[in-house]
């Protein structure tokens, strides 16, 4: 069974229906109430596997603390988890962060949602896992902060620290038969897409450097490395951090928006 949070749209959306494809039953959360019942009706629907769905806000401790617990109570067990909830905080002004204009504020959001979200839900879950000897603990990073891409300071230091996050429960929970791992995607998500109508020529030149010369698909591409990790096949892989971004990488990726 699979826990999976930020799963109404984008990326946690296309890894819950490589899962399901796969039999996986799910437990889907998400901020966004229509969102996240939308998939998990589609799903449900098209892959008639048992999929059941709470509103979440993973900026609050409580909430993720109630998110397991439901899903615990309704499947008796979660086996699998993949942090992937992101967004910004509400009525925070839109657009680039840079360090000097980062505010105490967006800091905190960044840190709760981005690390603190991820480190509770780990917490919530690992007894079970632990009792069982067996888990999956898969968190979703990103390339802007190993790059450290300019004007997303927030989101990089955020994404940065849940990296290490990974790799400390991978090095204590490893005994216990409990793998952490990393993806950092490059995904053709509708946050992929708003960014490039907003920025095309800086999408463009991302595209061109892509040595595959496209953004994955997030259920054929991101899904099918995520659902390796997920897997037994995965037993002696942990701590480790998967670049499925088609290669981008490599030499970097030019992450340089123009500021309005």
């Amino acid at each position: 069974m699979a826990l999976i949070t930020g799963a109404g749209a984008g990326i946690g959306k296309g890894l819950a229906r490589r899962f399901a494809a796969e039999g996986a039953s799910l437990w889907l959360a998400d901020i966004n109430t229509a969102a996240g019942e939308s998939a998990a009706a589609e799903i449900r629907s098209e892959f008639a596997v048992k999929v059941g769905f709470a509103t979440t806000d993973v900026s609050e401790r409580a909430a993720v603390q109630d998110m397991v617990g439901a899903a615990q109570q309704h499947f008796g067990r979660v086996d699998i988890l993949v942090n992937n909830a992101w967004g910004r905080r509400p009525n925070s002004p839109s657009g680039f962060t840079s360090v000097d204009t980062l505010t105490d504020l967006d800091a905190d959001w960044a840190w709760r949602i981005g690390t603190q979200s991820a480190l509770w839900a780990m917490q919530a879950t690992f007894p079970g896992m632990k009792e069982r000897s067996w888990g999956r603990v898969i968190n979703m990073c990103s390339l802007n902060g190993v790059n450290a891409h300019p004007y997303s300071v927030d989101y990089n230091m955020a994404k940065e620290a849940l990296r290490t996050l990974t790799r400390s429960a991978a090095r204590e929970w490893a005994a216990y038969g409990i793998c952490c791992n990393a993806i950092c995607p490059g995904a053709n998500t509708e946050a992929y897409q708003k960014f490039a109508t907003a920025q095309p020529d800086n999408a463009a030149d991302m595209l061109r450097l892509n040595p595959m010369g496209y953004m994955g698909d997030p259920e054929r591409d991101i899904g099918g490395a995520a659902l390796f990790l997920a897997s037994e096949d995965c037993r002696y892989v942990t701590g480790n951090t998967l670049f499925v971004d088609g290669g981008s990488h490599i030499n970097g990726v030019p992450w340089l928006p123009k500021q309005k």
